[in-house]
């Protein structure tokens, strides 16, 4: 009784944007620029940088008087002509709390979109390989499997919560920066899927589904 009490609590405050505030040392990496000046992004080849981007990182408080900067800011990176990606996550930046942005190739005008929070509820059977890279692991790529469709919860960077299916190559952004959030990077991904099976369905949009062993 007192671990369903627990876990209610635990639902409500994820719903309705209860989280974390940043610590000193975040609030002090946010705050040393305006939201026009660039972030560094974190790298794995440094030993500090690396134990932040493989850290699980914690739901921020939607009401932080330094979420909107940091928002600011991390858009302002990953638009950086002479870095630029189609996402990014705060932990790239040396912020261990639950804010992303992804690139929606799936809307008109392709527009960069801001998620606190946000969430996967479900993945698709159906798989896409597809080639990824990231701004945290220069001069790497890799074809990782990611599920072609997906659920995810979020809240927009105004405070409303939204849920939304999602598929393609904005879902396979999505799952790489929510990777992120908890201390999973895509090289991780590759050794995972290295150790499994998976059967080709579709070789011109490279579609796959993974082969379950049958237990004995």
């Amino acid at each position: 009784m007192k671990k369903a009490a627990l876990t209610a609590i635990y639902l409500f405050l994820c719903f309705n944007g209860f989280g974390q505030k940043f610590t000193d040392a975040e609030r002090s990496l946010i705050t040393s620029g305006n939201k026009e000046q660039v972030m560094r992004v974190l790298q794995v080849t440094d030993t500090t940088d690396y134990k932040v981007l493989t850290a699980v990182s914690a739901d921020v408080d939607l009401k932080d008087k330094d979420l909107q900067l940091l928002i600011d800011r991390m858009y302002t990176t990953v638009r950086d002509s002479a870095n630029a990606g189609v996402g990014i996550a705060a932990p790239q930046v040396g912020i261990n709390k639950n804010i992303i942005w992804v690139q929606r190739f799936d809307k008109p005008g392709e527009p960069f979109e801001a998620y606190i929070n946000p969430k996967i509820k479900w993945g698709s059977k159906l798989l896409r390989k597809g080639g990824e890279g990231c701004l945290s692991i220069p001069d790497l790529r890799g074809d990782v499997l990611r599920h072609y469709t997906i659920a995810v919860s979020y809240f927009d960077r105004y405070g409303q919560r939204h849920e939304e299916m999602v598929e393609g190559f904005t879902a396979v952004i999505f799952q790489h920066e929510i990777d992120h959030l908890m201390g999973i990077l895509f090289t991780d991904r590759l050794e995972q899927q290295a150790a499994g099976q998976y059967s080709l369905i579709n070789g011109e949009v490279n579609l796959y589904l993974e082969n379950k062993l049958r237990r004995q």
